[in-house]
């Protein structure tokens, strides 16, 4: 009698502890953080635009309390539910703050990381929030928790495929958009608009495509920028990213008053104003979240 196929071992979560090796400032509101740890040698990057989960801990707390990932059975997603169970589990006192951020480079020979910390003011109700406070006082040494990258909240990025490409961010999302214009194609055409506070926070991305990049100061909007832009002509490949109000109103502008395809346009809500990550989704989040599901296929959003 045949024996039944074995049945594939499930993938390890890719949940690390990293440690700081290295602070700098970039600008006077970004700085830039590398990670060091073993596992960080075999982390494989599908493409731009990477996020991961980073988990920060608690006053009072050296590092993040987290559930280990543990031997369980069942499939990967199976796994991942369950570890997210285990998190939420945790008393609110101790469980880690949870925050997304993108993976600005990756050095595979020296099994470094570095992620690029956006320092918002005084944020809601007079406070800076914990990935705030954490990279003001971040020394080598520090552990954060990291999970990620994971297709279960990121899907690879098409980059250079359409006639041109259209970028618009604000500071916390420009490290995202530095990676894309990173991988765009040799001579590819784009165009980026970024909000910023002054012009100390210009960092130009380098890039082998033809971009040009309008920078916005202050209370500028990217909103009002694109509206009145004339615009290339051809089927754009476009991406938003910034504070999550502006980054619909400006995908609506895009779908129904140029007309371009929603399904190529990427879209992401890095931050709400007025709200914290903690805080409970608005309608609009859960709208948002719903659209990203059907644009992804039914796999998982950011």
């Amino acid at each position: 009698m045949s024996q039944p196929p074995a049945r594939p071992e499930p993938e390890p979560l890719p949940l690390r502890r990293i440690r700081v090796v290295a602070v700098r400032p970039l600008t006077p509101r970004m700085i830039r953080v590398t990670f060091g740890g073993a596992s960080l040698a075999d982390l494989t990057l599908a493409g731009p635009d990477q996020q991961v989960k980073l988990y920060f801990p608690r006053r009072g707390q050296s590092e993040p309390v987290l559930p280990a990932p543990g031997d369980t059975d069942g499939d990967a997603e199976g796994d991942v539910m369950r570890w997210y169970a285990a998190y939420g589990a945790i008393p609110e006192p101790e469980r880690p703050w949870m925050r997304s951020y993108t993976i600005r480079s990756h050095d595979p020979a020296a099994a470094t990381l570095d992620i690029d910390f956006y320092v918002h003011g005084e944020g809601v109700n007079g406070n800076h929030g914990p990935a705030t406070r954490w990279a003001r006082a971040a020394r080598p040494g520090d552990t954060l928790g990291m999970f990620g990258p994971s297709a279960y909240f990121a899907r690879p990025l098409s980059v250079g495929a359409a006639d041109w490409t259209l970028l618009a961010a604000d500071g916390c999302s420009l490290p995202a958009l530095a990676t894309i214009a990173e991988a765009l194609p040799p001579g590819h055409r784009a165009l980026a608009f970024v909000q910023v506070a002054d012009a100390a926070e210009e960092r130009t991305p380098v890039t082998p495509g033809e971009l040009t990049v309008h920078w916005l100061h202050g209370d500028a909007s990217v909103v009002d920028a694109v509206r009145a832009a004339a615009l290339p002509a051809g089927a754009p490949s476009v991406w938003l990213a910034g504070e999550a109000g502006a980054v619909r109103a400006l995908r609506r502008h895009l779908v129904e008053e140029r007309g371009y395809d929603r399904r190529a346009v990427e879209f992401t809500g890095y931050w709400r104003r007025h709200l914290t990550q903690d805080d409970a989704p608005t309608p609009e989040d859960l709208a948002e979240a719903r659209e990203r599901l059907e644009a992804a296929g039914g796999s998982a959003g950011a």
